[in-house]
């Protein structure tokens, strides 16, 4: 069975839910060691010097943060640098709040536009870099994403992943999106040279925490916390099925 559509619509509305839910974001920041205030995901806080260094950025190089939902990594990322920041993401309401927090970081210089991860917008050999974090599932058909990102990099540039990666290839208790990851496979389909594909433990740890912390919640008649529990019940239902893995790999 194929995966089922994901649309803009869907993720508008997704982002909409954590905007209501300051709760939410202060539980997350917390246990995932984040500064207090950042919209970003379930990348611990202390990863984010590993994904600068993975990027090799300078001042001046242009990032796109592909997928960048809120862009709290990118954003984070490019004021280290000094890299001029492009995100794209096809949810407009995710956008809306990445400018936000733009402003609010002090990163102003930093442009949005909507697009698909597989169909970015950017001219060719446009980018230094390319971050992409926890999203490149989600392409119906992910190898078209895989060589977008091929497409707009610079010849040296260089592309970070985040995502799960099945610890049994193919296992069908996973959902379709994430049975068949394999970024090393994905990297190479695109003609990557220099691919590397690392589990990290600690991440996975961090990300168990909040999942049983969000369990332990009582939601009581709150939407936001109930849906807060409902995806760690769905995540805690699939974790020992998965490692948590950083890519990183050079455009030639």
């Amino acid at each position: 069975m194929p995966p089922e559509p994901l649309s803009a619509e869907y993720f508008d509305e997704w982002y909409a839910d954590k905007a209501a839910a300051p709760t939410v974001a202060e539980i997350t920041n917390q246990i995932m060691g984040l500064p207090a205030g950042l919209s970003a995901g379930v990348i611990p806080g202390d990863a984010i010097p590993g994904l600068l260094a993975a990027l090799r950025l300078r001042s001046g190089d242009t990032l796109l943060d592909l997928a960048c939902g809120r862009a709290g990594y990118g954003l984070t990322i490019a004021r280290e640098t000094g890299a001029a920041l492009i995100g794209v993401d096809f949810s407009a309401r995710a956008l809306d709040k990445a400018r936000e927090q733009a402003a609010r970081l002090g990163v102003p210089g930093a442009t949005f536009h909507v697009g698909e991860l597989t169909a970015s917008g950017l001219p060719d050999a446009s980018a230094d870099a390319v971050l992409c974090t926890d999203s490149i599932q989600f392409p119906d058909h992910p190898a078209d994403a895989y060589r977008e990102i091929r497409r707009v990099l610079a010849p040296g540039g260089r592309v970070v992943l985040t995502c799960w990666e099945p610890v049994t290839p193919g296992d069908e208790r996973l959902s379709p999106r994430l049975r068949h990851v394999d970024l090393a496979a994905g990297l190479a389909g695109a003609g990557f040279t220099g691919i590397a594909v690392a589990d990290q433990p600690d991440w996975r740890d961090r990300e168990r925490a909040l999942w049983e912390a969000a369990i332990a919640i009582d939601p009581g008649d709150d939407p936001a916390l109930q849906s807060f529990r409902d995806e760690a019940a769905r995540s805690l239902d699939h974790f020992e099925l998965i490692h948590r893995v950083l890519a990183t790999a050079t455009a030639p």
